[in-house]
């Protein structure tokens, strides 16, 4: 059964010693504003740790056939949109929209990011677009971060020739320190917000369930366990505030609602390092039929 009413939430989370999300365009640099200076991560980045998580735990024959993992590792995306029109229920389809939309149908049923986040599905045979019902901000951290900048070494040869002995004993020392030599960008300490949306009437679209999204949940709170790598650092989900409307169409505008939760650097902290250097605090009054729900934190 989908879900039947709208959801707002806020999700925190931090980063220690750590890369959270690097930038292509910039040496692989952590993503930053460069008017505020304040930390940012996409959407598109989070996504990928919900998928991963996903893939992680849903990995038998049975689940697959329910919450397998549309964009993945080395997945051909053609490929998969061809499969779907080599399906019973569909290949007799005529072509034309009857045929997309069992298309469509059968990748949302199959796929769980597809029937979550959303997919182009025109990229080769024609299943249509799908636009998921949960939708992220980018993150954005409390505080401007600092980016710090690490030289590292390998004591390893990768190529013969940074072995070379051809040259005087200091050209030989000055090509292997530079074959050898690398940079590692991190972040001492960050603590980041992100607002997310969850649409009933989307859901319908997908055939977003509550066991779906209940799933999703988990995925927030846990994925940062399983994504662990020298490059991130100590990553931590810190909370997750989830408001639960009466109806699909909402009780009140989600801005109103971010509001309520409130994060604020401690008095007397000058360097914030963890994240008991930070409140959060939450207004819960006058919620109407709103429900808040305190998935963590």
């Amino acid at each position: 059964m989908t879900i039947e009413k709208r959801y707002d939430f806020v999700f925190l989370f931090d980063v220690q010693d750590g890369n959270p999300n690097g930038d292509p365009d910039a040496g692989n640099l952590p993503r930053i504003d460069p008017e505020t200076g304040m930390g940012l991560v996409t959407d598109v980045c989070l996504k990928r740790k919900v998928r991963n998580f996903v893939q992680l735990i849903k990995d038998s024959e049975e689940d697959r056939k329910r919450n397998d993992i549309f964009v993945r590792e080395k997945a051909i995306l053609n490929d998969l949109i061809a499969e779907a029109h080599q399906q019973e229920g569909v290949k007799d389809k005529p072509k034309g929209k009857e045929k997309t939309e069992s298309a469509r149908q059968y990748m949302c049923n199959r796929y769980y990011d597809i029937r979550t986040f959303g997919a182009v599905l025109t990229t080769g045979e024609n299943a249509g677009q799908v636009r998921g019902p949960v939708q992220l901000t980018f993150s954005r951290s409390i505080e401007p971060i600092v980016t710090l900048e690490h030289s590292i070494t390998r004591s390893a040869a990768a190529k013969e020739v940074e072995n070379d002995k051809k040259g005087s004993e200091e050209e030989n020392k000055e090509l292997s320190e530079r074959g050898r030599m690398g940079r590692k960008f991190t972040v001492p300490y960050g603590l980041y917000r992100c607002h997310g949306f969850v649409s009933a009437h989307f859901a319908k679209q997908t055939g977003f369930s509550d066991e779906d999204l209940e799933l999703f949940w988990q995925a927030l709170i846990n994925m940062f366990d399983h994504d662990h790598s020298a490059a991130r650092g100590q990553m931590n989900a810190r909370g997750l505030y989830v408001f639960e409307h009466s109806n699909s169409l909402g009780d009140a505008p989600a801005d109103s609602l971010f509001k309520r939760v409130q994060v604020a650097k401690k008095d007397r902290v000058e360097v914030s390092r963890s994240f008991d250097d930070y409140t959060v605090s939450i207004n819960e009054q006058d919620l109407g039929e709103t429900k808040l729900h305190r998935k963590l934190g």
